[in-house]
């Protein structure tokens, strides 16, 4: 596995990947819409082949973890990706890095606490806000839990 940052040379690619893994390059959080063909990121390639995928933003000393996706689950992409925002942040002087997932992502839910995530606080019916922004947002997510809230997660450094 080989990380790298996205850059000019691959923004093209990271942006079909987001698209295909996503259904769309705009990600609605906390009822704003973020432009991901803009954001930074670094990624994992086994043989020139995208597996993973970690985009970031950095402001006001917070390091904000947008999405996390792993093509091949139990092999350490996420667990990298994370260590290398990590990284990132420190050198960006960040107070923390933060994180917003849904209800019913149960396995991001466990991976971002087993990696010393704490869970802050619950935006309830977050996702009927941001479906009026993006009406595309499904009402059922995984393990067939309706898809209501948004919950924060947080890791002081």
């Amino acid at each position: 596995m080989v990380l790298r940052e996205i850059s000019s040379k691959n923004r093209e690619d990271i942006n079909s990947f987001i698209q295909e893994h996503w259904y769309s390059t705009e990600m609605v959080l906390r009822g704003q819409i973020v432009d991901m063909t803009t954001v930074e990121g670094i990624v994992a390639y086994e043989d020139e082949k995208i597996i993973g995928l970690l985009t970031y933003e950095i402001k006001n000393r917070e390091c904000e973890i947008l999405s996390l996706d792993s093509l091949v689950q139990n092999k350490g992409i996420g667990c990298r990706l994370i260590e290398c925002v990590y990284r990132v942040a420190k050198k960006a002087t960040c107070s923390r890095i933060k994180l917003i997932t849904t209800n019913d992502n149960i396995n991001a839910i466990k991976f971002y606490q087993k990696r010393g995530f704490d869970m802050l606080r619950i935006y309830r019916n977050a996702l009927d806000i941001s479906r009026k922004i993006k009406p595309s947002i499904p009402t059922i997510g995984d393990f067939g839990i309706p898809l209501k809230h948004e919950i924060e997660f947080e890791m002081n450094l």
